[in-house]
């Protein structure tokens, strides 16, 4: 059994379940100081629901992708690299505004959850319904970008559902040792190696994305030669044409194949490509140097909670 695939997807449910995690732990330290422990099970509630509800949402995803790529079999093999290009797009700006967004709030996560259930709690009615809210929509918007990450990479089946698993099992156990048992974390360190993870895997999303389409294309271009002017681009003295990426950068087939070890890991995990083209090696250095910069930039000087450094202040549940 291949187990490259777990990997993206249990770094990817790691960082973004941790994410979801510190705002678990502020919200029930909250409640624990000001004496509405009791709704804690609301605040489960909402952990339950939401990932329940990113659950629907993949199979939703996997049920469009088939019922897509089954509708017309005389452009089926079009659909499916098509559709992985238009997710992996989708993919790749919500990881990117996910990552620079994050990394930007992340001084001021703690004071605007507090306000907003020091808000909620001031409405004694609906305060369980706003911190079943809070929670909720806190764990939907993770599940959903791991979701999409999946969607985008047509990883389906037991694998990737392992990874996937493991990384949310790793994201509690985290939070119970902040929370739960007063450890100290450089939550700084780890949100910056897993910040460059990231955006190693995003980059590789990037290149992936751009060859979906030109797999698409070039498919179309062959299929109906209405469409040949498609393909603006055709190296036609060699054996590995492109049709939209321009000429070849590399050739490593015979050196790291993408679909042997130790190359599948690389593909699966970065997006290695043993055929790389000017177009997807443009795309991927301009990835790093716009999204890169500006994570890099915002995450100097991170602080994520107040205390000494930039660990976890674990007073905040006493």
């Amino acid at each position: 059994m291949d187990f490259s695939s777990a990997l993206p997807t249990f770094i990817i449910t790691l960082r973004e379940g941790v994410e979801a995690a510190l705002v678990v732990g502020i919200v029930l330290a909250y409640l624990k100081k000001a004496k509405q422990s009791h709704l804690n099970s609301w605040v489960y509630a909402g952990i339950a629901g939401g990932l329940v509800v990113s659950a629907l949402v993949g199979i939703l995803f996997g049920w469009i992708i088939q019922a897509l790529g089954s509708s017309n079999q005389k452009y089926a093999p079009i659909f499916e690299p098509l559709l992985e290009g238009v997710f992996s797009v989708a993919a790749i700006a919500m990881l990117s505004w996910m990552l620079v967004w994050m990394t930007q709030q992340a001084r001021l996560l703690k004071s605007q959850v507090e306000g907003a259930i020091g808000a909620t709690l001031k409405g004694d009615n609906t305060a369980g319904w706003g911190v079943f809210g809070l929670i909720f929509f806190a764990v939907l918007r993770e599940g959903f970008e791991t979701v999409l990450f999946i969607a985008a990479k047509f990883q389906q089946g037991l694998v990737p559902a392992m990874g996937a698993t493991a990384g949310i099992l790793s994201a509690i156990a985290i939070g119970f040792l902040l929370f739960k048992w007063g450890v100290k974390i450089n939550l700084r360190a780890f949100f910056l190696v897993m910040g460059i993870f990231l955006l190693l895997i995003v980059a590789g999303l990037v290149v992936s994305a751009l060859g979906h389409f030109d797999v698409a294309v070039n498919t179309l271009a062959t299929m109906d030669r209405q469409s040949e002017q498609l393909c603006v681009y055709y190296e036609r003295f060699t054996k590995f044409p492109s049709c939209i990426l321009g000429p070849m950068v590399w050739n490593t087939s015979k050196v790291l194949p993408d679909n042997q070890f130790p190359g599948v890991i690389l593909h699966t995990l970065f997006g290695y490509e043993d055929k790389l083209y000017v177009v997807q090696a443009v795309g991927y250095v301009l990835f790093l140097v716009t999204i890169g910069g500006v994570y890099l930039k915002s995450v100097l000087g991170w602080k994520l909670l107040p205390g000494k450094g930039s660990k976890v202040e674990t007073s905040v549940g006493k």
